[in-house]
């Protein structure tokens, strides 16, 4: 029996260090690793399930290939050689036929880890394939950040248990990021600190707090004028620090002053009682820092309230008094290691949003799908659906796990897990990095995904010998000047390192100062203040939000714990007058489709809102997101998941399932 040391590649904020005991080539146990003083040594229980993961019974263990080529009918196990060659020369036949850009490489981190990610590209670049902006997850907040300060990084999470308020804006930290909450906890036993929690909905961290503010969803802007607009009025705000590091302020000024309390109540819902509250905690109580969450930046306005609510630490005279994630701020050459810089075949880049739309017109002929699972995370599931499903689209997905996506697949490939290979990978959200070490061999057939992709350049006989770079050397010289000290052959000796960290009296804006009217928001179309858009209202339209829970990785760990819930909350009081009781069977449905759930009441959720948990499968074997557009936000291209509109009905007895069952 033995403990090998590696850390989690999932796609998640505290890329924890993890012990994992192996006795005869099988992985026993996992356990968090005290060596890293941000995770911890605790696990959240995706970490804790990893082991039921790796050996679940929907392993994807060997290559397939659809016999009939009716999607989802019919897998037949071949061989490596027969499904790399079936798919290279379906590859150059499509570019012969349609062109490079019909060609879509749709990855995602769901397997992450520098190699096992980044290095599979450099094929596409290579061939000049469409590739996507990666704008699902975190791009409109770092964009709408961005203009005020340039690059989005911010706070680390151990200055956490020094700060003496601490505001979760639209962040469930206490499931997202379990371990910054730690650091949180901290500060309010050591320091007295004030937590406050801003949600539509009391999450678990809401619960927690000291605080719960809850306004209108899309309304934060207001909110975040409303209190800068208090700070202001009772010179809370630091005078110096605005004369010195930031500019723009007699604009915001002008506006800020506009949002009285009745004007912020009207948009928002929060009180001027409330408002105050905050005021007198961020006065009274300094140092205080903002974490700004993904789910605040998923919505319509979602760049402008992350922009919003990031210049309000500016007013307290704090650089950079937020935390939002930290991967632009990281000094990691990214091109390289993608093979972006090394290719002359420039393709397209497309809004991974409008991914459906694209699709289902036909856009593109040749679909790889890599660490994702895009036929459930996806907004506008049925356009994704119908394009996957095209008899002129051949998809091939190289995945770990049997999926949703590997359905809609014309040929299989298994993939392993983290666990069952060797890695490097940074934390967007901690300092901290080790070796992720390999614990047991592949399962079954799995090939790393470098491997598949150079098996692929070999049948398209591709010449560029950057293709065949060792990776570890490729892996070198992306990772020259990341660390703060030593180098990657220190971690590869078993060496935790930190990497480095801009500084965070540094700003990379035209000014050079945290810029409070953004001077390059006019090249995007945007204001050079942050905007809040009219609320519109109709009583009989309810705003749907989701959420993570915390046994589940987006569409991962179902194999372990069963359907993510397939429940919506909905406030007690609208749900009586629609004649909803808890338990119900009802239906969440706009003009996209329609999900059916068991509605639970609860006081937790606030009126003209609901809230389910992201991204299940409804009782109907729908998807959540068959409901969510395919709109982008005007700012960064994001979705806006969190701005889904939809109206509620009790279903029929008909529809009602075991939420027991699988889907």
């Amino acid at each position: 029996m033995s403990v090998i040391k590696t850390v989690c590649q999932r796609d998640c904020p505290d890329t924890c260090f993890i012990d994992v005991t192996v006795d005869n080539g099988r992985i026993i146990s996992t356990k968090g690793s005290r060596l890293n003083p941000v995770t911890q040594g605790f696990l959240c229980p995706r970490g804790i399930g990893d082991p039921k993961r790796v050996y679940s019974k929907h392993r994807v263990l060997y290559p397939h290939i659809q016999s009939d080529g009716d999607h989802g009918k019919q897998f037949v196990r071949k061989t490596w050689e027969e499904c790399i060659s079936v798919a290279a020369e379906k590859l150059k036949k499509t570019i012969e036929l349609y062109g490079k850009e019909s060609v879509l490489l749709y990855d995602y981190p769901g397997n992450q880890g520098f190699l096992a990610w980044q290095y599979p590209r450099r094929l596409w670049f290579a061939v000049g394939a469409t590739t996507t902006d990666y704008s699902l997850c975190a791009n409109s907040g770092h964009a709408g950040i961005g203009l005020h300060y340039g690059i989005s990084y911010g706070m680390q999470p151990e200055e956490l248990a020094k700060m003496k308020a601490i505001i979760f804006w639209g962040n469930n930290s206490k499931v997202s990021s379990p371990h910054q909450w730690v650091f949180a906890l901290k500060a309010r036993s050591e320091r007295n600190a004030t937590i406050i929690s801003i949600d539509p909905r009391k999450s678990q961290t809401s619960e927690a707090s000291d605080i719960w503010i809850h306004p209108r969803p899309g309304s934060d802007v207001a909110l975040s004028y409303g209190i800068a607009r208090n700070l202001i009025r009772r010179n809370g705000i630091d005078s110096g620090f605005l004369d010195n590091y930031t500019s723009g302020y007699k604009d915001y000024l002008d506006e800020a002053l506009k949002w009285t309390p009745e004007r912020v109540e009207r948009y928002t819902g929060v009180s001027r009682d409330a408002i105050e509250k905050i005021g007198d905690i961020l006065i009274a109580n300094r140092p205080a820092v903002f974490m700004i969450g993904l789910g605040l930046q998923k919505s319509i306005q979602g760049a402008e309230a992350a922009r919003a609510v990031s210049l309000l630490p500016a007013l307290l005279g704090y650089h950079r008094g937020f935390h939002y994630t930290d991967g632009p701020g990281r000094f990691v050459d990214w091109e390289y290691i993608s093979g972006a810089r090394l290719s002359r075949n420039e393709g397209k880049v497309v809004n991974q949003v409008s991914i459906g739309d694209r699709l289902e017109a036909g856009e593109f002929k040749f679909v790889f799908v890599l660490g994702s699972n895009p036929v459930v995370t996806l907004p506008n599931q049925s356009a994704v659906r119908k394009g996957l499903n095209r008899k002129d689209v051949f998809v091939v997905a190289h995945d770990t796990h049997w999926s949703e996506t590997t359905e809609y697949a014309d040929i299989v490939l298994p993939a392993p897990t983290y666990l069952e290979k060797r890695d490097v990978n940074f934390s967007d959200h901690h300092l901290y990095s080790r070796l992720s070490e390999q614990t047991v061999e592949p399962l079954g057939e799995s090939k790393h995904e470098i491997w598949v992709m150079q098996e692929l350049a070999k049948k398209l006989d591709r010449k560029e010998t950057w293709l065949f770079e060792d990776p570890w050397k490729a892996l070198q010289e992306t990772l020259t000047d990341s660390y703060q000290e030593g180098d990657l052959q220190d971690v590869l000796e078993g060496s935790v390192l930190q990497v480095k960290l801009r500084p965070y009296n540094e700003y990379q804006t035209l000014s050079e100062k945290i810029e409070f009217a953004a001077s390059k928001a006019a090249d995007i179309g945007a204001g050079a203040l942050p905007v809040q858009e009219t609320l519109k209202s109709n009583d009989d339209w309810f705003t749907l939000l989701n959420s993570s829970i915390p046994k589940y990785s987006h569409s991962q760990f179902t194999d372990v714990y069963g359907p993510i819930p397939q429940i919506v909350w909905i406030n007690p009081n609208e749900a009586t007058e629609l004649g909803i009781q808890n338990e119900d069977i009802v239906e969440i449905y706009n003009e996209l489709g329609s999900v059916t759930l068991r509605a639970k009441l609860t006081g937790k959720i606030s009126a003209s809102t609901l809230w389910a948990p992201r991204p299940l499968i409804g009782l109907n074997g729908n998807p959540l997101n068959i409901l969510a557009p395919g709109t982008s936000q005007n700012i960064g291209g994001g979705p806006v998941f969190n701005s889904i509109k939809v109206k509620i009905k009790p279903g029929n007895f008909s529809e009602r399932i075991d939420i027991g069952t699988t889907v």
